[in-house]
């Protein structure tokens, strides 16, 4: 399980960006803020330059079930937002 801190910055463009690893491809996450719809949304897009998803950021619970953001994108690993935390949590 990889955290990474989810620490955007508003004057950068894009505000956040980071790399993961995703069933065991390298995948470069960018998230930008939506002002319309008041809300992060994110961008995978792999190595190929190719976008394997673009959606909305939604944060899970401490507690309760974890939302997996990339199910049915990804086989075996996930990738859950906690907003409390200010993580993103990949795993494998």
């Amino acid at each position: 399980m990889t955290t990474i801190a989810f620490s955007p910055n508003p004057t950068a463009a894009p505000p956040f960006a980071t790399n993961m690893t995703l069933d065991g491809e390298s995948y470069l996450f960018t998230a930008f803020w939506n002002f319309y719809a008041q809300r992060y949304y994110f961008t995978l897009t792999g190595q190929n330059g190719n976008v394997a998803l673009h959606a909305p950021l939604v944060g899970s619970p401490l507690s309760g079930e974890p939302i997996n953001l990339v199910f049915g994108v990804m086989t075996t690993s996930t990738l859950v937002y906690i907003p409390d935390t200010g993580t993103l949590v990949v795993d494998p």
